[in-house]
């Protein structure tokens, strides 16, 4: 009998995951698991516990009604959970809360590894974890790390990809920043506690073309799904365009490089907005964004910056009638949780 990883991704950005079998619905595997996704008759008739699978495959059956699932809705993802039976990994987006289902975030512990710092710009932290606690997340989502003696936490995304005992995080080096300074004097084997996985941004299933757009040490979850694409032999071109404000913050760019060896159509460019800076593309992202890259449309774009290059990258969209397929996008500032995803 085999088994499948359901990731079900909640409104609120919480992502759990559970095991379910093969001749298992999703909603029991869910409550096995003490997830009370939403559901009223659980026989398929009432519709309440309609949900969107993003990925994967699965088996609806035939019993249930048309009122409660219509034939175009199950064409375009939508599925009933209290009839969905898996057949490989699959993720679902759920229409409400973590916490209306009974359940909320989890944590687990990791210890320092490996501090690795690059110029003045960023700081690669990498942490090891337990088999047993090795955290279960998608390419392209973060963590709250806690910042020991400082009552406060930080979130970072993942730069290494699921799966992996070793754990990794490109973070902005800020000067006095409580996990920059915290990581100044950190002692390799510190323990840390950890929260999450979190996040709405992460690598959906690849359909066509995508257009990485990466902005200072938003890089990070592109590495996390970049190696996803390598490990499963991604066929869809790939073009990353990573942009920076000077030549110094052009981080890891030996890891990007790496990839247009492992991954057949990948493609990379670097962008330094510096006035003074030599590099041979200079200005922001969207100077660099030739219209072949929307192939017409059917693209698949993300992004991850901070808010006035996410802001610049759509009001561009905006002005040149850009319309890719789908646009999932992430902002974020130096000390402050990612609060808008979409």
């Amino acid at each position: 009998m085999a088994s499948y990883r359901i990731a079900l991704n909640f409104e609120d950005g919480v992502t759990r995951f559970v095991e379910c079998r093969d001749d298992e619905k999703v909603l029991d595997a869910a409550f096995r698991n003490k997830i009370n996704l939403p559901m009223d008759c659980s026989d398929g008739v009432c519709g309440t516990c309609k949900c969107r699978a993003e990925s994967g495959a699965y088996d609806l059956g035939d019993d249930f009604i048309d009122d409660a699932l219509t034939s175009d809705e199950a064409a375009s993802g939508l599925v009933l959970t209290c009839q969905m039976k898996p057949s490989s990994d699959c993720v679902i987006a759920v229409p409400t809360t973590a916490a209306a289902c009974k359940t909320g975030q989890q944590k687990f512990a990791a210890s320092v590894a490996r501090i690795t710092p690059h110029n003045d710009a960023a700081i690669v932290l990498e942490l090891d974890v337990e088999p047993a606690a090795a955290p279960a997340f998608l390419p392209g989502q973060y963590v709250n790390i806690d910042v020991p003696g400082s009552g406060q936490s930080r979130s970072y995304s993942f730069s290494s990809v699921p799966g992996e005992q070793r754990v990794g995080f490109l973070i902005k080096k800020i000067p006095g920043g409580v996990m920059s300074t915290w990581l100044e004097g950190a002692a390799v084997g510190t323990k840390l506690e950890l929260t999450g996985p979190l996040g709405s941004f992460y690598l959906r299933e690849v359909q066509r073309p995508l257009l990485l757009l990466a902005g200072g040490t938003g890089l990070a979850p592109f590495l996390s799904m970049l190696e996803a694409l390598a490990r499963t032999n991604a066929e869809q071109k790939v073009h990353l365009i990573y942009g920076v404000t000077r030549d110094l913050d052009l981080v890891l760019v030996e890891e990007i490089e790496a990839y247009t060896k492992r991954l057949a159509n990948f493609t990379y460019a670097t962008v330094v907005a510096h006035a003074a800076s030599n590099h041979p593309r200079k200005g922001w992202v969207t100077q660099h964004m030739p219209e072949e890259l929307f192939n017409g449309g059917n693209v698949d774009v993300y992004l991850c910056g901070p808010p006035p290059m996410v802001d610049a990258v759509r009001k561009h969209f905006d002005d040149t009638g850009v319309k890719p397929n789908s646009f999932h996008y992430e902002k974020f500032t130096p000390n402050v949780v990612a609060k808008e995803a979409a």
